[in-house]
């Protein structure tokens, strides 16, 4: 039989990281069986689902790399993959356990379930229901609910049942009937409550494998019960491990718990993500820790997940980012370190493109800028500064700090610009000096930008002595990339305008 897996989010609220981990691993495991992923968006909530929630869920799946096989947006054979088109389904399920006898209407009022609700918490006892309407006569139930009154439909227990089953992250997992007792599964017959529509889609869906978080171990039971009572053949289950803060309580919006579409806007690559977030609760078997989406695809197995919670450290995934930006290809970098300069208003784009890239087919991305300070950059000089910070960056939003002196007019003082004891004199002349090598060099190139400068660097006691306040007086910063290279991207007229503003200054 086919793998066929399932992530079932409910569009209350922004893509979560914890959500994203469950349905990378729900991917995984589809892929590297040769299986089917499904989407199925559970919005039965009418008051707290949006259609915003929904497209951001698309968005970030898409962002992720995370293609489903089926979904609202991808039809298949099994739909349609949003509950709240799935009423007629439920409907006939749930009418069907109660024309069996597996199932009987609960008229009791909210009010009087909290009441006895209240009263077995003071005796110490669990919360259950009493069972008090079970003992009405059937054609007692019939005419009420004739009569138009509310009920909700519950399944009936069989008393001190063991309901077992095998997760395959945990073992066999055991719960007792007698602590569950008879648990509602609709209001009226045509509103499933969580438990009773997951079970029939499942069904109904083909789903042969539910992996999900461990915060729903409680449900399963019920559902099995469900299933059972209905004669549906049992998924198999697999349930992760909780994603812990660094402190192991609850993961927070301090210690991570925030949505994707947040750390994209970070500056974190989708594949950082993934790769972090495979490595909360698997292990590949070894040390390793950097792996491409495709590598995860081959590597990943259920069976390797861990019981224990996994705890997230961000600065295990700006380091895991960092490794994935030094490996990327440059002119996909460039682009996507682009939108941050813009956004920091350190270039924008000749043509006024409101975003960038622009729409596919609308420009090429290798558009022109022009930089704060008004001069004209090309996509080739920025791919250029990129390249020199790629090995610097955890985050792509760091670029614009890193390589802010390269689109803004730039500001030098005396204490910038000096080397260790030197003079204004001392200073000038070394200004000088790279004045006039800068304008005397025939080609531009890198190349020959840096053997001329270097060779002039060699005639000092220390090469710090000549490059220190050239590099100075080219950024206005106490750390940047090298002289030669700044020089060089820079290009003659702006190296040669900020060196003569900085032996003015002095």
């Amino acid at each position: 039989m086919k793998i066929r897996v399932r992530f079932a989010p409910s569009p209350t609220g922004l893509f979560h990281v914890g959500s994203a981990r469950t349905t990378l691993f729900n991917y995984l495991h589809a892929k590297k069986r040769g299986g089917e992923f499904i989407l199925r968006i559970e919005d039965t909530d009418k008051e707290r689902s949006k259609p915003e929630y929904e497209e951001n869920i698309f968005e970030s799946l898409d962002w992720l790399g995370l293609e489903f096989d089926e979904g609202p947006i991808k039809e298949g054979s099994y739909g349609p993959y949003r509950q709240s088109e799935r009423g007629e389904i439920y409907e006939k399920y749930i009418k069907k356990l109660f024309e069996s006898g597996k199932a009987y209407p609960c008229f009791c009022s909210e009010d009087d379930l909290e009441r006895e609700r209240e009263a077995q918490l003071d005796r110490g006892e669990a919360p259950k229901y009493s069972e008090k309407c079970r003992k009405i006569d059937h054609e007692e139930d019939l005419k009420k609910i004739k009569n138009g009154e509310d009920f909700i439909l519950r399944l009936m227990i069989e008393k001190g049942k063991e309901i077992s089953f095998e997760d395959k992250i945990r073992g066999r997992v055991s719960f007792q009937s007698d602590g569950i007792g008879d648990f509602p599964i609709s209001k009226g017959f045509e509103r499933p409550f969580y438990n009773t529509a997951c079970a029939i889609d499942d069904f109904e869906m083909r789903i042969t494998d539910v992996i999900r978080g461990e915060d729903h171990i409680s449900n399963t039971p019920k559902q099995i019960l469900i299933q059972d009572a209905l004669g549906f053949d049992r998924p198999n289950y697999a349930h992760l491990p909780l994603i812990l803060a660094p402190d192991k309580s609850k993961m927070s919006k301090r210690f991570g718990a925030v949505a994707v579409s947040d750390y994209k806007k970070m500056g974190f690559l989708p594949e950082s993500l993934t790769n972090f977030l495979a490595l909360l609760g698997w292990s590949p078997g070894d040390d390793r820790e950097f792996f491409s989406l495709g590598e995860l695809e081959k590597e990943f197995s259920i069976e390797r997940c861990k019981k224990s919670g996994a705890v997230f450290n961000k600065e295990k995934l700006e380091y895991i980012n960092g490794l994935h930006i030094k490996n990327i290809d440059l002119q996909r970098l460039t682009n996507l370190c682009i939108p941050y300069l813009i956004s920091e208003s350190l270039i924008i784009p000749s043509h006024g493109e409101e975003e960038y890239p622009p729409a596919m087919g609308a420009r090429s991305v290798t558009v022109d800028f022009k930089t704060a300070d008004g001069r004209s950059i090309n996509f080739d000089t920025l791919k250029e500064i990129v390249k020199e910070h790629q090995d610097r960056m955890t985050l792509l939003s760091q670029i614009a700090d890193l390589s802010s002196y390269f689109f803004n007019r730039i500001e030098v003082d005396f204490d910038l610009l000096q080397w260790k004891e030197m003079n204004s004199e001392e200073l000038k002349d070394v200004i000088d000096k790279a004045i006039n090598i800068i304008s005397n060099i025939d080609k531009w190139t890198k190349e020959e930008v840096t053997e001329r400068l270097l060779q002039e660097a060699n005639q000092y006691e220390g090469r710090g002595r000549f490059l220190w306040p050239i590099r100075a007086a080219l950024t206005g910063e106490k750390a940047s990339v090298g002289p030669f290279e700044v020089a060089w991207i820079l290009g003659r007229e702006e190296a040669l305008k900020r060196l003569k503003q900085a032996k003015k200054s002095l």
